[in-house]
């Protein structure tokens, strides 16, 4: 916490317009050479984060865990897994941020915990009825023996959402429910013993100093009473992103949770952020998860998966900055994160890729790259210039692409298994990223090891090499952040510029214009200095496909 921290006034939290960059620790850094990264990678390479020019970085689990879905199933929600490190390790990164300014949020994962959690492994050894099975989501099953699930719900990572237990006699017994992996098993959040456990782990993060949480599955933590049978429909959204009424995502309950943890982080001086991840139809849904005495962001998955259409991208920020601010709350964009096609190839698909299937050499979906980065940069410089929150995914500021081409052998998400490899799952957006072009593992260690394969054409993708060119994707960033820093655009307000044409953009932010061209033909620039363009700009013309930010 800064001394600005403590004096600022309420309208003026740094999470209202802070932009914030995603970790993914297993794939950031790795220090050690064991092919997976770690928490001393990360602080080696903190520096480069605060060249570029972010507020605060979020770090995706790195908790023990048995890793069955890459550390989001936790089996201790207080110490470090010695894969990523020891709490020691945690502490000198979290003060060398702080050093550089930088801010930390950790991930935290609540709606389940690992099966080798120590309370699930009292549940299968206890009776069914008993205090410890009552901390899950146990039920009988139907049928004469109770040999079927106790209803039709089915995984976010395919098959069933009821695993049967044996029991202690070895005979067949209870289901559990299990929203994601067999291995993840859902918490029974109407159990008071549960809600306890959960504010004692906020406690033990924010006494070492984080500075808020993003909460994974913040929607789904609370089940319709009596669990009803309910089936999704079959090309849609598998966090529930279509849907407007699915019995395990999105209960009016789960409000009640949030407002209790709201009121944990006010015991801490400064200002603490909560920002959920959960996927809701509108932003007005969303933003019930952001009001005053709730949560302070939710990701806009509304906005991020949003065609590349000015009218359909003109009505869901229009949308969102009349929604979000209706409960005094920031708008928080993002394009890219650990689950979704990286935005540099899913903005040019050849075909439809519903989020959560992921794409591989198979897929009917292919992406255009040469357009796909293009349409990424020029995006990229819409998101940045509107007012609000806004989050990056490591790689991103490197124009990185999916990694489309892995081999069916390297594969490790659940949803690959689970599908029986139909659906290809997430491991495309979370391969390591490249530092050096001319390093073992492209610098993402001194080994050359790296626990998913890097495309071999990524050297041209490498940090060192896009440092030394003024035109690569990492220079855009950085200026971008500058220019937004300078300009104040996170605190500004939106104003639309009319009649610009039906595939063209057109907004001011305080004394910063934005026009950006989303049409096949280039179209007449705009008078005014350019202060920053995603494409290099010949004459008065915006190419096809471009965005630039202009002094108003």
């Amino acid at each position: 916490m800064t001394q600005q921290d403590a004096a600022s006034p309420t309208g003026s939290e740094w999470w209202r317009t802070a932009v914030i960059y995603q970790i993914y620790p297993r794939s950031f850094a790795d220090a050690n050479g064991d092919g997976i990264g770690d928490l001393p990678g990360i602080t080696r390479r903190l520096d480069a984060l605060a060249d570029l020019g972010v507020d605060a970085i979020w770090l995706s689990p790195f908790m023990v865990s048995p890793q069955k879905d890459a550390g989001y199933d936790v089996a201790d929600y207080c110490d470090v897994d010695p894969l990523f490190g020891t709490l020691d390790d945690f502490d000198r990164m979290l003060h060398a941020a702080h050093e550089r300014g930088i801010r930390v949020i950790v991930d935290l994962v609540p709606n389940h915990s690992s099966d080798q959690h120590v309370w699930f492994q009292e549940a299968l050894t206890a009776a069914p009825g008993s205090p410890e099975r009552a901390r899950y989501i146990f039920r009988d099953g139907k049928g004469e023996n109770g040999e079927l699930p106790p209803n039709n719900w089915e995984s976010v990572f395919g098959g069933g959402m009821w695993q049967r237990v044996v029991e202690a006699d070895g005979t067949p017994g209870q289901w559990y429910l299990h929203i994601f992996d067999v291995s993840q098993p859902d918490f029974d959040w109407t159990n008071p013993e549960v809600r306890e456990y959960f504010r004692g782990v906020l406690r033990f993060w924010l006494d070492r100093g984080v500075d808020g949480f993003r909460v994974d599955v913040a929607h789904g933590l609370i089940k319709a009473d009596g669990l009803p049978d309910y089936s999704p429909p079959a090309d849609g959204d598998s966090m529930g992103g279509e849907d407007d009424d699915v019995p395990y995502w999105g209960q009016p309950g789960v409000h009640d949770v949030y407002r209790d943890w709201h009121a944990v982080l006010e015991e801490y001086p400064g200002h603490r952020a909560l920002c959920a991840e959960a996927w809701l139809p509108t932003p007005e849904k969303t933003a019930l998860w952001v009001r005053p005495d709730e949560m302070n962001q939710a990701f806009n998955f509304p906005y991020l998966t949003t065609e590349w259409d000015a009218a359909a991208l003109r009505k869901v920020i229009s949308e969102s900055l009349e929604a979000f601010p209706a409960v005094g709350a920031p708008a928080t964009w993002v394009l890219s994160n650990h689950d979704v096609i990286r935005h540099a190839s899913r903005l040019a698909l050849t075909a439809e890729s519903p989020q959560g299937e992921g794409i591989g050499p198979l897929s009917a979906a292919q992406p255009i790259p040469e357009l796909g980065l293009r349409r990424a940069r020029a995006a990229t410089t819409v998101m940045l210039a509107l007012p609000g929150s806004a989050y990056l995914f490591q790689g991103e500021e490197l124009g990185l692409p999916e990694a489309v081409d892995l081999p069916d052998s390297a594969r490790q998400d659940p949803t690959w298994f689970r599908t029986n490899h139909e659906k290809y799952g997430r491991d495309g957006c979370r391969v390591p990223i490249p530092w050096e072009a001319a390093a073992p593992a492209f610098g993402f260690n001194d080994s050359g090891a790296s626990w998913l394969p890097q495309p071999t054409d990524w050297a041209r993708f490498a940090r060192d090499v896009e440092a030394a060119d003024p035109d690569s994707t990492l220079h855009l960033y950085t200026r971008l952040l500058r220019l937004r820093r300078e300009h104040g655009l996170g605190a500004g307000t939106l104003t639309w510029i009319g009649d610009e044409g039906d595939d063209v953009l057109a907004f001011r932010n305080g004394n910063v214009t934005v026009i950006a061209n989303l049409g096949a033909q280039p179209i007449p620039l705009p008078s005014g200095e350019v202060l920053v363009s995603s494409e290099p700009l010949t004459g008065d013309v915006l190419p096809a496909d471009t965005a630039a930010w202009l002094l108003s």
